[in-house]
């Protein structure tokens, strides 16, 4: 017997899973630009753990994922505060400690006055890390524009029919159509849902299509002599098209620009409470913080933001009426269906 129990001491460590099964693994819900491999690896040799990175393209996709097995999917995730508050609602997040996160006293103090930071608090307790931010302007190619555009009307212009690029979201979209009525974007009437549908059906044919992910769109825009694009992804899309050599101009709307504010959350399904604590604290050092604004254009809570010289306002994302009825109206809008969508009782 003493032979057959070295030899399985020596062949179970080298069993498919063995390994796996004794490994800490770090599960990651986030978006293009916020955990580059080499900076993952940074942290993954600091903490002697594997890193899992799951990138999402639009918070229907986030939704989806986190609301797999009830959150237990994930440790941590990315997502703006209207989303934050939803989480919280359906109690997929959990609260945590920003005393325990060392690096959050780097912040500038707008962005740990937690109370004052809709959707992240709940009952006294937090639930979220402010990481990153930026507005949603318009970016046109300046070889087809003799001045700038001025109005998110633009996206439905019909002389830039097959150019324009739009975002892939169903609660940002409704938000637009709404805005570009001159109305709440956030709170949406149920008798105005018919008009501001048909109106994402005429942007739909009005553009080229919709895209989900950064680099997607900066493709596209290059293949298909793109004139104007709505930048989901805010300055990181700016920053990317003109380090790939777009000449390309960057306006604030006049009816302002949906403005997004990223934070780290701990999902409910954490299965390392002090590893996911650790990843913020990771994202929040200055040299994690930095390659956001100096890779991907984008501005970190750390230090003010450089002015961009581009005027105009800011309307940060608030919980919008109702986001599962727009989710279900943009898939059906997205699948091509024509005028009018009735909605069942």
């Amino acid at each position: 017997m003493r032979p057959i129990l070295v030899l399985l001491a020596v062949l179970l460590p080298l069993a498919p899973g063995f390994a796996a099964a004794s490994e800490t693994v770090l599960r990651l819900l986030t978006w293009p630009g916020y955990a580059d491999a080499d900076l993952v690896a940074q942290f993954e040799q600091r903490h002697d753990v594997r890193v899992e990175v799951t990138l999402v393209g639009n918070d229907d996709v986030l939704r989806s994922k986190l609301a797999e097995n009830n959150g237990g999917n994930y440790d941590l995730i990315a997502a703006n505060t209207a989303e934050i508050d939803r989480y919280i609602d359906q109690g997929l997040l959990q609260p945590l400690q920003p005393t325990r996160i060392t690096n959050t006293t780097r912040q500038l103090w707008r962005f740990r006055d937690y109370p004052k930071i809709p959707g992240i608090s709940r009952d006294g307790k937090v639930y979220a890390v402010p990481y990153t931010y930026s507005e949603m302007g318009l970016i046109y190619d300046r070889s087809q524009f003799s001045s700038p555009p001025q109005s998110i009307t633009s996206l439905w212009d019909p002389q830039l029919q097959g150019r324009v690029l739009a975002f892939n979201g169903s609660s940002h979209n409704f938000s637009l159509a709404s805005q570009a009525r001159g109305r709440d974007p956030f709170r949406i009437e149920p008798d105005d849902f018919p008009q501001l549908t048909e109106q994402l059906i005429a942007l739909r044919r009005n553009v080229l299509t919709f895209y989900s992910l950064p680099e997607e769109a900066a493709s596209l825009f290059k293949e298909h002599q793109v004139a104007l694009l709505f930048a989901n992804y805010g300055r990181q899309q700016l920053k990317q098209l003109r380090d790939n050599g777009a000449d390309v101009g960057y306006v604030i709307p006049r009816e302002g620009a949906l403005a997004w504010l990223d934070c780290w959350a701990i999902s409910r399904g954490a299965r390392d409470l002090k590893l996911a604590e650790a990843w913020i604290d990771f994202a929040l050092e200055p040299p994690m913080s930095r390659a956001l604004v100096e890779r991907q254009g984008l501005s970190n809570t750390l230090q003010e933001a450089e002015s961009s010289g581009v005027p105009g306002r800011m309307i940060w994302l608030r919980p919008v009426e109702d986001a599962d009825r727009r989710t279900r109206l943009w898939e059906r809008i997205l699948s091509g269906e024509r005028p009018p969508l009735t909605e069942a009782p």
